[in-house]
C-alpha cells in the first residue's frame, strides 16, 4: 500500500472528518442527478441495438437519434445533440456560436472576457483572417465583472439599447480566482434578459454539468454547450460535445455542424455510440467523484496552511478547484506530486515550459486514459503570481486521494525546506 510522511496521514484524516457533511451533499445531488439520468434511459427505451455501428451517411441510426433525446430529458432541454466528431470543447462551442448568429448580430458576454481559446473564434485577439466571427460582421461586447461577480445592473443597462442578439456566460471560471457561476446566478440573467430585451442566452456549460441539481437549460437558458472528455462523458467517451436547449437553435446548430439542409440526418456513428451512452450514463456518479476530490483537497491544504477556491464548506458549482501556493517551488512540487499518484504515465516528472500563447511558463499534470479528459485527475497553471494551480477531475475518490496526498507531501517537502534554511 502507499506510504505517506505521518503529518500528512494525520492531516488527511482531519481533513476527511471535516468534510463528512459536504461529502454528504455532494453524494445527495449526485444520487439525484443520476437518478435523473436512468430514467431518462428507460424513458427513452434504450436497448443494445442502439449501439450498433453506421457508417457513410448514417441514415436513419437509431442510436444516435436517442442518445439526443436522453440528454436533452436528463439536462431540461428540448432538443440536443450528442456527437463524438465535435473535436473539443472550444469547437462544440463554435458551432453553437456560428450556428445561431449572424452578420450584424451583437454578441454581449457579460461574465467579462472569455478564456483564452475562444477569443480567436470571437475574433477580439490580434489575429484575423482565421473565419472568426468578427471576420463574418458579428459584432461583440463584453459586461466586465464587479467585485469577481457578476454585475446584474451594467447587464440590464446594457440590455435595454436592443441591439444584443445573444448573452453569453461562461460559467467556469479558466485560469482565473473569480467564482464559478451558479445555476441561480444563470437563471438571474436568463430572467434580466427576458425581461428587458429579446436576447437569447447562451451558456458554456464546460465543467459545470452535474455540479448541482439544476442545470442552466432547466431554468431558461436557450442554449449551452459542452465537451464529453469533460463531466457529462463519465470518463468513458473518448471524445466529443454536446449541444442542448430549445430546439429551433439545436436544429440551426445542427445545420452548421453538418450541412445547410442536412443537419442531424447524417452523421454515421462509426462505433462510437456504446461510448457515448455509457459515458452519459457514467457522467452523474464520476461528476461526484470529482467533487469530492476537489473539496478533499481544500480540506488538506487549508489545514496545511494555504488558501483555497472554493473554500472547503463552500458550495461548487464546478468542479474545479484553484490552491494558492504562494511561490514557484510549492506549485512545481503539487503538479508534480499530482503525477506521481496518476494511473498512467506515474513515472513522469512534469516540469515548467514555454507553452505557445501563453505569456509565462505553464506546468501540467496529467495521466489520463484519455489524452486532455478533464473529468480525470489533472492539475495545471501559469507559473506567475499568484502562483495558484488549477485541479480538476477523479474518476473515483480513492484514487484521486492518493494523488492529492502525494501533492501535499511534496509541498511539505519544500516546506521543510524552507524552514531548515
Amino acid at each position: 500500500m502507499f506510504r505517506f510522511d505521518s503529518r500528512i496521514e494525520e492531516m488527511s484524516k482531519k481533513a476527511l472528518e471535516s468534510a463528512k457533511e459536504n461529502f454528504a451533499y455532494i453524494d445527495e445531488i449526485t444520487e439525484y442527478n443520476q437518478q435523473k439520468m436512468l430514467k431518462a434511459f428507460i424513458d427513452k427505451g434504450v436497448t443494445e441495438s442502439m449501439f450498433a455501428e453506421s457508417t457513410g451517411y448514417g441514415y436513419n441510426d437509431r442510436g444516435r437519434e436517442v442518445i439526443d433525446e436522453v440528454f436533452a430529458q436528463a439536462v431540461g432541454a428540448e432538443d440536443s445533440i450528442v456527437r463524438h466528431n465535435f473535436t473539443c470543447g472550444t469547437h462544440t462551442l463554435t458551432v453553437a456560436l456560428f450556428g445561431v448568429l449572424r452578420p450584424g448580430d451583437t454578441m454581449l458576454s457579460v461574465s467579462g472576457t472569455p478564456y483564452d481559446t475562444i477569443q480567436p473564434v470571437i475574433g477580439i485577439t490580434k489575429d484575423s483572417n482565421m473565419g472568426s466571427l468578427k471576420d463574418f460582421g458579428v459584432k461583440y461586447d463584453e459586461v466586465a465583472l464587479k467585485d469577481e461577480r457578476l454585475d446584474f445592473e451594467a447587464i440590464e443597462e446594457r440590455l435595454k439599447k436592443g441591439d444584443v442578439r445573444m448573452v453569453y456566460i461562461q460559467r467556469s471560471r479558466g485560469y482565473s480566482l473569480r467564482p464559478t457561476l451558479s445555476v441561480a446566478e444563470i437563471k438571474k440573467v436568463v430572467d434580466i434578459t427576458k425581461r428587458v430585451s429579446k436576447a437569447m442566452v447562451m451558456v458554456d456549460n464546460c465543467y459545470g454539468e452535474w455540479t448541482e441539481k439544476l442545470e442552466p437549460t432547466d431554468v431558461g437558458a436557450d442554449l449551452m454547450a459542452g465537451s464529453l472528455i469533460k463531466n457529462p462523458g463519465g470518463g468513458i467517451a473518448k471524445t466529443g460535445g454536446y449541444i442542448a436547449g430549445k430546439k429551433e437553435y439545436v436544429d440551426m446548430c445542427a445545420y452548421r455542424l453538418t450541412t445547410p439542409g442536412l443537419g442531424r440526418e447524417v452523421g454515421a456513428t462509426l462505433g462510437q455510440s456504446r461510448e457515448l451512452f455509457m459515458g452519459i450514463f457514467n457522467g452523474p456518479h464520476v461528476v461526484g467523484e470529482a467533487l469530492k476530490v476537489a473539496c478533499f483537497t481544500a480540506a488538506l491544504f487549508e489545514l496545511l496552511g494555504f488558501g483555497t477556491t472554493p473554500e472547503k464548506d463552500e458550495t461548487r458549482h464546478d468542479i474545479i478547484q484553484a490552491v494558492k501556493l504562494v511561490n514557484r517551488d510549492n506549485l512545481i512540487a503539487f503538479c508534480q506530486g499530482i503525477q506521481k499518484g496518476s494511473p498512467i504515465d506515474s513515472f513522469v516528472v512534469p516540469e515548467p515550459w514555454s507553452m505557445p500563447g501563453y505569456d509565462s511558463e505553464v506546468i501540467m499534470a496529467a495521466g489520463a486514459f484519455t489524452l486532455g479528459s478533464s473529468i480525470e485527475l489533472s492539475a495545471d497553471a501559469p507559473l506567475r503570481e499568484p502562483y495558484a494551480v488549477w485541479l480538476q477531475g477523479g474518476l473515483n475518490f480513492h484514487s484521486g486521494k492518493v494523488a492529492v496526498m502525494y501533492a501535499a507531501e511534496n509541498v511539505l517537502r519544500v516546506l521543510d525546506k524552507e524552514g531548515n534554511k
